[in-house]
C-alpha cells in the first residue's frame, strides 16, 4: 500500500514538473511586466481636453505615429511597441487616477513622456513609481526637482530644467536689453517658481511681477496682467507660462495696442499653436524664445525632414509643429533605449541602458544629453531666437549660439557640442 501511494506521488510530481515545463516553453523567455514575446506596453498620461490641451494634446499621437513606423520597419527587436494614452485635463488627482490604470490594469512596462510638473510630483509620490521600480522615461517637464537622482531614480528627464532656461534667459537680458524696465509673468507652481529662483540667483530684477494660478489663465485674467505690465512700464516682458496663457496674454495685448519686447518661454512658445489660440502673426514678430530644438519648418534639418515624412504617413491631417516635433523626438530617444537594454528587455536593464548609453542617443535638440549612472538629467541647454513675419523661429543673430548651464550656480556658457546624426531613415540600430 505504502509502495502504491509512493508510486502516485511520484507520478503525479512528474506530471507537474511536464506540465510546468510545457508552461515555460509557453511563454517568453522575458516575463516582465508589459513585455511580451510579440508587444511592449507603453503609457502617458496628457490633457487630451482642458485649458491646457492646446499643443499637448498632439504629443501622444506624435509619439504614436513614430512607434508605428518602428513598428512597419520590424520594431525593437520583433516586438511591437504600443502606447496607451490617457486623458489627465492637467489635472494632478485625473494623473494619479490615471497613471494607477495604466500601471495596475493595463500592465504597462514603463511610462514615457509624462506631462506637467504638479502632475508628475503628485502621481511620483501616490503612485509610489520609485518604490515600483516603474521607469518614467524622458518627462515633459523641465522642473529641476525632478534631476534628484536619489528621490527619482527610476525617471529621466528630456526638456532642460526651468532653472538652466532662466538662467540662460537672464544671460541674454543682460547682454541685450540691459537699463531696461523688466517684468515677468509666470505660472506659480513649480514650474513658475522653479524659474524665478534662477532669475533671482542670477541678479535679474522685474519691476513688475505677476503670478498666475494653473488653470485660471484666460482674456479676462490677461486683461488683468496687461494693466499692470503697462501700468509698471514694462519695456520687456518675459512670459513663463504655457501656451494657452501665453496666447491669451498676447492677444490681449494686441488689442490694447501694448507692445513690449516679448521674451516667451520655451513651454509656450510654438507659434503654430499661437496663431491657432487667435494671436496675429504681427505680434509673434520679433519675439524672442529659447529653444533647443530646430524650427518645425528647418525642411534642411535631417531630423525635422526625417519626421515630417513620417508624421503625414502615420499622423496624417495633423499640422507638424514643436509638439509633433517634441513627440517624435522622445519616441526615438525611447526606441534607442529599449533596444539599448537588449532583447531580454526588463526594467532594470531598460534603467541601467539610459545611465550607461544615454548620453549617445541621438536627438533632435542641440544640446548635449546629461544621462549617467549618477544623473537623470536630460538636455542642457537652449540657442536663443526670433520670431519672423511669418511666425516661424529662427536663430537670434543669424547662427545657432548654443548656451550649456546647471540647475545650480554653475556658470552659463557657450557649447561647441555636435549632436549626433540621425539614424538612416530614422531607425535607431544601436550598433
Amino acid at each position: 500500500m505504502i509502495r502504491k501511494t509512493r508510486i502516485k506521488r511520484t507520478w503525479l510530481a512528474a506530471a507537474v514538473i511536464a506540465s510546468g515545463s510545457l508552461l515555460a516553453t509557453a511563454l517568453p523567455a522575458n516575463a516582465e511586466t508589459g513585455v511580451s514575446a510579440r508587444e511592449i506596453k507603453l503609457g502617458i498620461t496628457l490633457p487630451l481636453t482642458g485649458a491646457a490641451s492646446p499643443g499637448y494634446n498632439k504629443i501622444g499621437n506624435a509619439m504614436n505615429a513614430y512607434f508605428k513606423y518602428v513598428n512597419d520597419n520590424g520594431g525593437v527587436y520583433g516586438r511591437k511597441v504600443t502606447l496607451i494614452q490617457k486623458n489627465d485635463e492637467f489635472s494632478p488627482q485625473l494623473a494619479i487616477a490615471k497613471t494607477n490604470e495604466l500601471i495596475l490594469r493595463d500592465k504597462v512596462f514603463a511610462l514615457v513622456g509624462p506631462l506637467g510638473t504638479a502632475n508628475f510630483t503628485a502621481v511620483h509620490k501616490s503612485v509610489g513609481l520609485a518604490k515600483r521600480r516603474v521607469p518614467s522615461l524622458f518627462l515633459n517637464t523641465g522642473f529641476s526637482g525632478f534631476s534628484n537622482k536619489k528621490s527619482y531614480p527610476t525617471s529621466f528627464m528630456v526638456l532642460p530644467s526651468y532653472a538652466m532656461e532662466a538662467k540662460i534667459i537672464a544671460q541674454f537680458l543682460k547682454e541685450n536689453h540691459a537699463g531696461k524696465k523688466l517684468g515677468i509673468v509666470y505660472q506659480n507652481d513649480e514650474f513658475g517658481i522653479d524659474g524665478l529662483g534662477a532669475f533671482k540667483a542670477a541678479g535679474t530684477k522685474f519691476d513688475v511681477t505677476i503670478p498666475y494660478t494653473s488653470g485660471t489663465q484666460s482674456a479676462a485674467t490677461a486683461q488683468t496682467w496687461v494693466s499692470q505690465l503697462a501700468a509698471g512700464g514694462a519695456e520687456v516682458v518675459v512670459m513663463f507660462g504655457v501656451t494657452s496663457a501665453t496666447g491669451a496674454l498676447l492677444g490681449v495685448s494686441a488689442a490694447a495696442k501694448y507692445a513690449p519686447q516679448w521674451i516667451l518661454g520655451s513651454v509656450g512658445s510654438d507659434p503654430v499653436t499661437l496663431r491657432a489660440l487667435g494671436v496675429p502673426v504681427a505680434v509673434l514678430n520679433g519675439a524672442q524664445t529659447p529653444a533647443g530644438n530646430p524650427s518645425p519648418n528647418d525642411t534642411s534639418d535631417e531630423y525635422v525632414k526625417q519626421f515630417q515624412e513620417i508624421n503625414t504617413e502615420y499622423n496624417p491631417g495633423v499640422a507638424f509643429d514643436d509638439y509633433v516635433l517634441q513627440g517624435m523626438n522622445i519616441g526615438l530617444l525611447t526606441v534607442q533605449a529599449l533596444r539599448a537594454a537588449g532583447k531580454n528587455l526588463t526594467r532594470k536593464r531598460l534603467i541601467r541602458a539610459i545611465e550607461t548609453k544615454g548620453s549617445k542617443f541621438a536627438s533632435v535638440a542641440y544640446s548635449p544629453l546629461g544621462f549617467s549612472r549618477t544623473s537623470n538629467v536630460g538636455h542642457t541647454g537652449y540657442y536663443m531666437a526670433v520670431m519672423d513675419a511669418n511666425g516661424d523661429r529662427k536663430p537670434f543673430g543669424g547662427k545657432v549660439t548654443l548656451y550649456t548651464t546647471d540647475s545650480g550656480s554653475g556658470p552659463v556658457v557657450v557649447s561647441t557640442f555636435k549632436r549626433p546624426a540621425m539614424p538612416a531613415k530614422g531607425l535607431p540600430s544601436n550598433s
